[in-house]
């Protein structure tokens, strides 16, 4: 949306409006309003409680990706939130999922989903996987300061890349560290937040690269129900309350799609009743 010259009433429009400059929206942000950056806000001093996310966990299958989350947010031993959405669609063929403080993370998210449609806005083609993943990273980098105070942010990526050679090993998985180092997950899975440990150990088991989409989502939560189950932190599927795990899938023909929150129950409660028979999975 274009700014008109009501939302500046009795001047001209900023300079930053009006000089040509880079597709980067973050760019243009430092010059025209650097203080809503991740980075420009003042951090206070000393620790910060505020709500955590937690377990994200990340699958490749046959012809694509998925995400999957908890949906716990805790502040120190309280349970802060039971049903925070951890998982954002950035655009057509990538999502990413957050670990870390629940706030700052949501601000960063949205600023890169901006960021990218701004891109392809201006330039007309989409910015490549490698392009995408480099954007978050970049992100990551500007939140330093806040995370040297605490209010870190730890996301997982994952994307569909329309270029590959083989469509059916298209899905991709980036991590990253607080300070924005990225790393391409070869294993075709991946997990953060504090249950990942041991949903890393559940998805070593049973990771299937030629999984349907099905089979890798139901992985997906058997994975979280494990950290679940050793990470007071992680939240596993509440049936009482309906709150189940978040799931997102990225295929070539469908692009990134949030799983329905009924076809999300039903993978939840199958694995719930596959526990009560064998609760050890």
């Amino acid at each position: 949306m274009e700014p008109s010259s009501a939302q500046f009433p009795g001047q001209a429009l900023p300079a930053a409006y009006l000089t040509p400059g880079s597709s980067s929206f973050t760019d243009f942000l430092r010059a025209a309003a650097p203080e809503l950056l991740p980075g420009g806000r003042q951090v206070p001093e000393g620790a910060v409680q505020a709500p955590h996310g937690t377990t994200i966990v990340a699958v490749t299958f046959r012809g694509g990706v998925l995400l999957a989350g908890d949906r716990r947010a805790t502040m120190g031993n309280l349970i802060a939130q039971r049903d925070m959405e951890k998982l954002f669609v950035t655009d057509a063929y990538s999502a990413v999922g957050v670990a870390g403080t629940a706030g700052v993370a949501q601000e960063i998210v949205r600023l890169y989903a901006v960021e990218l449609e701004h891109y392809e806005k201006l330039e007309g083609v989409p910015l490549s996987l490698d392009g995408k993943s480099n954007k978050l990273a970049t992100q990551l980098r500007g939140n330093l300061p806040a995370a040297m105070q605490g209010l870190a942010v730890v996301p997982l990526f994952v994307g569909y890349d329309t270029e590959a050679d083989d469509p059916d090993r298209a899905g991709r998985i980036v991590s990253y560290d607080v300070v924005g180092g990225r790393y391409n997950e070869v294993s075709g899975y991946h997990a953060v937040g504090s249950g990942s440990p041991y949903a890393k150990s559940a998805l070593k088991k049973r990771y299937d690269p030629d999984a349907d989409v099905d089979e890798a989502a139901h992985t997906a939560v058997e994975a979280l129900y494990d950290a679940a189950d050793d990470d007071t932190a992680t939240g596993g599927p509440d049936v009482s309350r309906r709150i189940y795990p978040s799931i997102i899938t990225i295929t070539g023909a469908d692009g990134a799609v949030r799983v329905s929150e009924d076809r999300a129950a039903e993978i939840a409660t199958e694995v719930v009743n596959g526990r009560l028979e064998n609760p050890g999975g």
